[in-house]
């Protein structure tokens, strides 16, 4: 009966981010510029193949691409990432997906030995679906010792703290807090982290440099100073869409900070929906009284509600009716986590578009991704908001959030992308199958 209704096959898509902040053309050179494009479309690049390969699925692709991000130098993530106050690195990792797993979304956090942080995030939402979920029960967010021992327990490499330090990125600290940053203090800093020191328990000699300190150690009008997370959002043939983000948080972030990275709904999300009102009504006339009741008094469940009753074509019509959203967000982590600020971007698309009369609305009357998306952290919008008379002083309320937005009754995806402050770093496929890169605005004319 439903067999002409089937869904549209699904055009698998991916958009990836390298993070956001203070970048102007005067503290990204040509040569670095070069440098963050050729990587990023490297791995755009590496990513696409994976992703047209038959059976590949979202939550590989995605936390694939944020593996190698997590691996390169040049971001702000694994090996590269920003230094704490006492000089050493605390990681975090969340991967998120639309459906199919009972966790849905997980987050790892306060990590220092674990080489690919993404990878444990990945591992933990995967074994989720086991009763004891692994070894890490019913839990979706977890930091420090736990996090690491599961890693070993599931096999996945550990390193030496010393793995993720980089020169450049210590100099970035030491410079922030007035302090020298030589070769020879960089070196017994970092063999005394090894050994389970960090700088505030040493005396390393340390001399005042001349030039007058940042005023915030974790921001600077005129240096970029990372304060962001690399992330990537993806969709597959079978519909479903990943989001996986990880970082190394705030450059000069106090030891223990936990960031908007790792924490569901803040910077990152995922999720679909459905939106036949047809298929809806028929669903839940026949469902049990119970659920008859919990549709009508909370319509918002409509998405989420399965009925054992349905058919394969009944449930291939509920697919085909479905909308999706998957965004990744970068920046002042504080501020996304104050505004719950992609969930709520989640949330406008989903709910704005629904009037309270009518829980399942016409798929051709809705509010785009793009325009939640600039709401929350394009100029103007709530991210800068929130920072009120801190705006441009502090780093507070900088950001950005990049996203796919898909349309189920299609197959066919957006994607989307805004931030507030200097640039962003993220690469896409255009409309005809073309790669790009951009961080500001406007192109960048080298």
């Amino acid at each position: 009966m439903f067999s002409s209704s089937k869904p549209a096959s699904v055009t698998p898509n991916i958009i990836i981010h390298g993070g956001c902040g203070n970048i102007t053309r005067q503290n990204l050179p040509p040569d670095a510029y070069k440098a963050y494009r050729a990587s990023l479309l490297s791995i755009l690049d590496s990513a696409n193949s994976r992703l047209r390969q038959p059976g590949a699925k979202a939550i590989d692709v995605a936390t694939y691409v944020v593996s190698l991000l997590e691996n390169d130098t040049l971001f702000n993530a694994g090996h590269g990432a920003v230094f704490t106050l006492n000089g050493t690195q605390e990681l975090e990792a969340s991967v998120m997906v639309s459906r199919g797993y009972r966790k849905r979304g997980v987050g790892v956090m306060k990590l220092s030995h674990v080489k690919n942080p993404i990878l444990l995030a990945k591992e933990m939402l995967i074994r989720g679906n086991e009763d004891d979920g692994g070894g890490a029960q019913g839990h979706v967010q977890l930091a420090g010792e736990s996090c690491e021992k599961l890693a070993s327990d599931w096999g996945l490499e550990l390193v030496k703290p010393s793995y993720f330090w980089t020169k450049k990125r210590w100099a970035e600290h030491r410079r922030a807090l007035g302090k020298s940053s030589d070769d020879a203090t960089y070196d017994r800093n970092r063999g005394a982290i090894d050994n389970g020191h960090d700088e505030s328990t040493l005396d390393m000699g340390d001399v005042t440099i001349t030039s007058e300190p940042f005023s915030n150690p974790t921001w600077d009008s005129k240096e970029y100073l990372p304060q962001g997370t690399v992330g990537c959002c993806v969709l597959d043939s079978e519909g479903v869409t990943c989001v996986a983000t990880s970082t190394g948080g705030i450059t000069n972030k106090l030891p223990g900070r936990i960031g908007d990275t790792p924490t569901i709904g803040a910077g990152f999300w995922a999720e679909e929906w459905t939106v036949s009102s047809a298929l809806s009504s028929r669903t839940y006339n026949a469902s049990s009284p119970l659920t008859q009741i919990l549709s009508d008094c909370l319509p918002s469940l409509a998405g989420y509600l399965r009925l054992p009753s349905q058919s394969e074509d009944e449930v291939a019509l509920a697919r085909s009716s479905y909308r999706a959203v998957a965004m990744s967000g970068t920046g002042n982590g504080d501020s996304f986590l104050r505004l719950n600020a992609a969930r709520t971007a989640a949330a406008i698309v989903r709910f704005q578009s629904q009037a309270p009369s009518s829980p399942a609305a016409s798929s051709d009357s809705h509010t785009s991704l793009q325009a939640s998306v600039t709401a929350v952290a394009g100029l103007n919008g709530m991210l800068q908001q929130s920072a009120e008379d801190r705006w441009r002083k502090t780093g507070e309320g900088e950001g950005g959030i990049i996203g796919l937005e898909v349309d189920g009754a299609s197959g066919t995806s957006t994607v989307v992308a805004d931030f507030n402050c200097g640039g962003m770093f993220r690469t896409w496929y255009d409309e005809d199958g073309k790669p790009q890169m951009m961080v500001f605005k406007k192109g960048y004319q080298v």
